[in-house]
């Protein structure tokens, strides 16, 4: 019999952060079980591999997706690219055992760490990319501010930061023609991501600006969508 796929899941929580409150992914820990079936609703696959393809991962490259949740952002780099070495980051128990079942039903390696988006699970200067989809907006002001600088010591120069997460420049015209599609279906979705407070530190060009201030000089975005759930920037950086 062929040896399993190596699929792992490590805790590298201090004990004072055992009690550090988090936002779940699916926000309500009850509705974690229907999570992935609301996101293939949401179209979020999309936004997955368009975030990977702007990420340009190559072979034998090291990559962790901070806030990976149930590991679908994980999964897509694996599947666009299955000599990547990759691991996923995030607080949530429930989602990395959920994730760790998915990557051994799919007989693909991943590493999985619980811990906090301040505090990458990589060495110094050891990482070739950074990926975050949908994630940033989860993490308070403090928390967005120390992974904004951990990236950068963890990055080798030249590595880069790839982040795709709600908000960015307003794209009112381009909004009306994709909220006509599916007003019906998605309108109170896309009010709640609209009215979010959490949000709002995404707006303009916050997420370009959080990077350029840990000291990435060409933090700026690269592509957006305007997806039924509200518009999602994508924004890159790269380590000098």
């Amino acid at each position: 019999m062929a040896p399993s796929t190596p699929v792992r899941i490590l805790d590298q929580r201090t004990p004072e952060e055992r009690d550090r409150p988090f936002l779940p992914g699916a926000r309500k820990p009850w509705l974690l079980p229907f999570y992935d079936a609301l996101t293939r609703v949401a179209g979020v696959r999309a936004l997955h591999e368009r975030a990977v393809a702007l990420a340009g991962i190559e072979p034998g490259q090291t990559v962790v997706d901070v806030g990976c949740g149930t590991g679908n952002l994980s999964f897509a780099v694996l599947a666009a690219q299955p000599g990547a070495r990759v691991t996923g980051l995030d607080p949530d128990a429930q989602a990395l055992r959920r994730a760790a079942r998915k990557a051994r039903r799919r007989n693909v390696p991943l590493t999985l760490v619980r811990g906090y988006a301040d505090r990458i699970p990589a060495e110094d200067a050891s990482l070739d990319h950074l990926i975050s989809a949908l994630a940033l907006h989860h993490v308070d002001d403090d928390g967005r501010i120390a992974l904004a600088r951990d990236a950068l010591r963890a990055l080798r120069p030249g590595g880069t930061v790839t982040v795709a997460d709600f908000g960015g420049p307003a794209s009112d015209v381009e909004n009306a023609g994709h909220s006509a599609r599916w007003r019906h279906l998605t309108r109170p979705m896309h009010s709640r991501v609209a009215r979010s407070p959490v949000v709002s530190r995404n707006r303009g060009n916050g997420i370009v600006t959080l990077l350029a201030d840990a000291g990435f000089g060409d933090a700026r975005e690269v592509a957006h969508a305007d997806h039924r759930l509200g518009r999602v920037t994508f924004v890159q950086a790269t380590r000098p």
